[in-house]
């Protein structure tokens, strides 16, 4: 009886280890499709992204003169954290991987670990472009961490707990509609979309995370590729267990109802980035300051209701 549990208890975390490996790089095809058809064209496939990982995966690496191991490290290390975060994220009634009380402290470690590993890739090059990246894209990482502090924050007050497959079923509050629309622009940031970048311009003067990643090629620009696919799941998830109300639900329920929620927030993306111009780089601080502020109207929102 012992051994089928611990069977079942192995096999389950394989099935969402899997899960977060093969199903991230679906969510940019779907927001390429989305542009698509907003302007009309056909567009590239929804599967576009595997099929240029298993490019990526068979082509050589290309290293500049002044490069040290770093430029290969770099990419690995982002990687780890990012896939260790996501590991962190329960995925609505299919559980989590692994859990335990203050997990959320380490989920915005791990980011950060990734984000440092990602700059200090491209620092390794010696290129001025992606120094200039680099250097925006941690400036703009300040406010929007502080904003992810600010949402953790009032969902730790809404449930009592520090543990993010409790924090992540709230119950329905008044706050969801701040907490969500916070969230969205931190998502977007945080995955360098419109308004914040543009992840199709090859403009150096104008790009911040795309201008970081001109010098890597073959396998850990694929690296880089997937792990920027699962940061983009991670946030998708996060916004939709943060604000729905699932944890009441039957599990196959819950499960349609986040694989929805998860769609509407990808389609979101994709109509934001076909509908909306981006931003200069002087009002991107404002948008983000924004963010913050809705997530810490939320958070006060809560503190309230739980003193009431």
């Amino acid at each position: 009886m012992v051994g089928r549990q611990t069977m079942n208890l192995v096999l389950g975390i394989l099935v969402r280890i899997v899960l977060w490996l093969l199903l991230p790089p679906l969510l940019p095809g779907i927001i390429n499709k989305v542009k698509a058809w907003v302007a009309g064209r056909r567009g590239p496939p929804v599967l576009q992204l595997y099929y240029d990982l298993a490019r990526l995966w068979r082509k050589q690496v290309v290293l500049s003169t002044l490069a040290s191991p770093g430029f290969v490290i770099g990419p690995a290390v982002a990687w780890v954290a990012i896939a260790c975060a996501a590991a962190l994220m329960p995925l609505g009634p299919a559980g989590v991987v692994v859990s335990f009380q203050g997990d959320f402290l380490l989920m915005i470690y791990l980011l950060a670990l990734a984000r440092f590993s990602t700059a200090w890739a491209a620092l390794e090059t010696g290129s001025a472009f992606e120094g200039m990246g680099a250097a925006r894209e941690v400036s703009f990482a300040v406010l929007a961490e502080a904003a992810i502090i600010a949402a953790l924050l009032t969902l730790s007050v809404q449930t009592g707990s520090t543990s993010l497959p409790t924090m992540l079923a709230p119950p329905a509050r008044a706050g969801a509609v701040l907490l969500a629309a916070g969230l969205f622009i931190v998502l977007l940031a945080e995955n360098c979309r419109v308004p914040f970048d543009d992840p199709n311009t090859h403009l150096e003067l104008t790009m911040i995370h795309e201008v970081m990643i001109l010098d890597h090629s073959g396998p850990p620009l694929a690296v880089i590729l997937h792990g920027a696919s699962i940061k983009l799941m991670l946030f998708a998830l996060f916004l939709a267990e943060a604000v729905l109300p699932i944890a009441g639900l039957r599990p196959v329920a819950g499960g349609l109802v986040l694989g929805a929620g998860v769609l509407v927030i990808v389609v979101g993306v994709g109509l934001m980035e076909s509908l909306v111009a981006r931003l200069a780089f002087r009002r991107v601080p404002l948008l983000l300051i924004t963010a913050f502020l809705l997530c810490l109207f939320a958070l006060l929102m809560a503190w309230k209701g739980g003193v009431a």
